[in-house]
This record gives C-alpha cells, sequence and structure tokens, in this order.
C-alpha cells in the first residue's frame, strides 16, 4: 500500500536547516502541515536574493497551490502570527487562501511570556536557555487541561480569556514577579481578531479526508530530535514531542499512514541554550564554523554553539524516528577544513560506550578522522561535481548510519541543494 505521509524532522539540537529543504521537497506534495513547536523555531528560507524566516507558518506557503495546515500539535502566539502574515502578505503570498489552522491548536497568552520570563529567572545558574517566547506554560497549561485553544475564540472568549490570566496572575503574585503586559495584549488582542479571517477548522479530520483522496502531505517539525521531551537531553528539552511520533498526535494521523522519514542533520552539529554538548568546541575550529555557518539563532540572534557530528546521538535519533532518507545540510562550511572529525563513541568513567546514555552529562567524545574536501561546493549543480574526498565523507556517514543520504545542502539558497541517485 502507498504511502502518502511523510514526515520531515531535525536529527539535532535544532537549526538543522528543516525550512529549506521543506520549501524545496514542497513541489513533491498536495500538503505541507506542521505538527509541534511554537513561535520559539525560526525555519529560515533563502531564494531569488530574498530571506524569510517563519515561526508558525508552514514553510510550503513559498510554492504556489499546495495547502498549508497549522496542527493542533502546534501552539500559537496571536501576535506574532499577524506579524509574520502580515509580512508575507505583503510579499505577494496569499494566506488567506492556502492557511488552515486547527482549532484545536493551544494558544500563547501573554502571561505566558510573562510566566516563561519568571520561571527561568528564578532557576538561576539551572536556567534551561529557554526563548522566552511563552512555549513551556502553554503546553504546561494544556497537559494541565487548564489552556486556550484556537477554537475557543469563536465563543464567549473573553470570560474564557479572563479566567486563564487570572490563573497567571495568581501564580505571578505567588512569585512576586514584577510585570506590564498592557503592550502585550493589546498587539494579542489584534492578532486574536486577524485569526478570526483565517480558515479555522477540525485539522484532524480535514487531513484524514486529504488521505482519503490520495494526496501527499508533508509532515513538518520544529527544533531537533534531542530537544524532545521524552527523548531528548533532559531537561535542557522543549515543551513538545519532535520526533516522528508527534506527527501523528501532532495532526492526528494514524502510524500507518506514515511513508518517508526524512532526518536533517548538519554535517557538523550545533546547539542554542543551555545543556549537554558532547562534541562542543572552544577553540578556533569552533569559532570557524560558527562564522563560516552564520550560526545565530533565526528568532532570538543568540550564538549557536558548535562542534563536530556526533554519530552516537545521530543512530540515536534515526532509530527512534525511523529514518529512511538522511539529508546532509551545510556541507559547504566544512569546505576548507583539511581534517574533519566524527564522534563514534564516548568515554565515561573509563568506559567507552557506542550507545546513546541516559544521562551525558560528562561524557567525552572518541573521534575519527576524515580526510577534507578543501574546495568550494557552493557552485555546484549536480552529483557528479562534488569533490571524491567529500563523496568519501558521506559513504563514511551511510556506513556508520545506516542509512543513505538523499539529498546535500551546499548553500542558503533553494537552488543550492543537490539531490543524490540513491
Amino acid at each position: 500500500m502507498k504511502k502518502n505521509i511523510d514526515v520531515l524532522l531535525g536529527l539535532q539540537w535544532g537549526d538543522e536547516g528543516k525550512g529549506k529543504i521543506v520549501d524545496v521537497l514542497t513541489p513533491q506534495y498536495d500538503v505541507v502541515a506542521r505538527f509541534q513547536g511554537g513561535p520559539n523555531a525560526g525555519h529560515t528560507l533563502e531564494f531569488g536574493g530574498k530571506k524569510f524566516v517563519l515561526r508558525s507558518i508552514p514553510s510550503g506557503i513559498f510554492q504556489g497551490g499546495q495547502l498549508n495546515i497549522i496542527g493542533n500539535g502546534v501552539v500559537l502566539d496571536p501576535s506574532l502570527f499577524k506579524a509574520e502574515a502580515v509580512d508575507l502578505e505583503k510579499a505577494g503570498y496569499d494566506l488567506k487562501k492556502n492557511l488552515f489552522i486547527s482549532k484545536k491548536a493551544h494558544l500563547i497568552l501573554p502571561t505566558c511570556r510573562v510566566l516563561d520570563a519568571a520561571y527561568e529567572a528564578a532557576k538561576g545558574d539551572a536556567k534551561v536557555g529557554t526563548t522566552g517566547k511563552g512555549i513551556g506554560p502553554t503546553y504546561t497549561d494544556k497537559v494541565s487541561r487548564n489552556g486556550l485553544r484556537v477554537g475557543d475564540i469563536l465563543e464567549d472568549f473573553e470570560n474564557k480569556y479572563a479566567k486563564a490570566k487570572a490563573r497567571h496572575e495568581q501564580i505571578l503574585a505567588s512569585m512576586n514577579y514584577s510585570y506590564d503586559i498592557t503592550e502585550m495584549e493589546k498587539e494579542w488582542m489584534s492578532g486574536i481578531e486577524y485569526l478570526k479571517e483565517f480558515r479555522l477548522i477540525d485539522s484532524e479530520q480535514m487531513i484524514n479526508d486529504l488521505i482519503a483522496e490520495g494526496k501527499s502531505i508533508l509532515c513538518e517539525g520544529a527544533q531537533g530530535s534531542m530537544l524532545d521531551i521524552d527523548f531528548g537531553s533532559y531537561p535542557f528539552v522543549t515543551s513538545s514531542n519532535t520526533v516522528c511520533a508527534g506527527a501523528c498526535t501532532g495532526l492526528g494521523v494514524a502510524p500507518n499512514k506514515i511513508g518517508n522519514v526524512y532526518g536533517i542533520t548538519k554535517a557538523y552539529c550545533t546547539r542554542v541554550g543551555a545543556g549537554p554538548f558532547p562534541t562542543e568546541l572552544f577553540d578556533a575550529t569552533g569559532n570557524e564554523m560558527r562564522d563560516k555557518g552564520h550560526e545565530y539563532g533565526a528568532v532570538t540572534g543568540r550564538e549557536r554553539r558548535c562542534g563536530w557530528i556526533d554519530l552516537v546521538a545521530l543512530k540515536y535519533t534515526i532509530m527512534i524516528n525511523g529514518v529512511t532518507h538522511l539529508i546532509l545540510m551545510k556541507s559547504d562550511v566544512l569546505d576548507e577544513f583539511p581534517t574533519i572529525k566524527a564522534c563514534i563513541a564516548y568515554k565515561k568513567n573509563g568506559e567507552t560506550i557506542t550507545h546513546f546514555p541516559y544521562d551525558i552529562e560528562g561524557v567525552e567524545p572518541v573521534y575519527t578522522e576524515i580526510p577534507g574536501w578543501q574546495c568550494d561546493m557552493t557552485k555546484f549543480t549536480k552529483e557528479e561535481e562534488l569533490p571524491e574526498a567529500f563523496v568519501n565523507y558521506i559513504k563514511f556517514l551511510e556506513k556508520e548510519l545506516g542509512v543513505p543520504v538523499k539529498y546535500v545542502s551546499i548553500g542558503p539558497d533553494r537552488e543550492q541543494t543537490i539531490t543524490r541517485n540513491i
């Protein structure tokens, strides 16, 4: 039986380049659907000399006639959504024609953002490194059955909002946390009215109807698998399931409908915020990766921590997600390095381990070295042009990880993507 739902997600700590690849793959699909996360995740796309950063809107919005769905697993900030959507409309994209929003998606309240800041401040040196967008408190409200959903804006909303706000204010008062949400709330209410202009849907029903019609769907994940609330480097994780299973719960589709799972990894590794990072580099090599890769958060602008590729972690996330194809991003960033390193094991308490352990705090990476290609790959357009040393690097990754590399990105533009014959 042909599977007409494919999933695309990050295999590292986020920032792998999912937005660009969704944009590249969109012409192959009828529908693109976001299944989790919120405006803390910025997907950067470049084409035609222009740069766009999407936070909540699916990255398939640029390719024309495809339907785009914000699923029930997403958390939505109306004010940030409005700002993002208005910018896209000014650029000529008809969102109200092609964008659908789940009524079951949860709303990020202004007080959720305040709570986010208050909780981080209370942690002191144990900060998680949250983006401060209110994601955690919103998901907390969701699982504690206190959340507001998009569908709530259609009936008796003022009363529902007042109750939810009062509950947050009580928590903040107990923390003696000072704040003023006057302007934030004004923008938020404007965003609520703007949301009403879109088609708010029972997304799980729509998606399953599309499946029954034989439509092809690409599920777009946010963040990365190592930030998954269950399987990531807890507690330095996000608040949702970023793995393939999250596509089922975040869109309302059955597991047996999933076909290909595209896992995205950089040719090296990065991380934003706090938390363990076994292959992190604190030297000139790490700084060179950061500068050449423009490793700064698309939403926060924060510097990303950089290091060599971690194959122990990648094998783990490939296993958890059932990855069928790999997509290798930012290969060009390593163009000038004479030697490339890859972590093939960890050492902890004198023991060498090749599986991903319960706690990676304090593990030491065990590296193998691969000769670099030392040439500019950014102008290449087909697989045959790739240098032998880089092809050998790909073959090494495929052997170690047991999954073929289908796409290779050699620059930020959508045209700088090579499809391999596998």
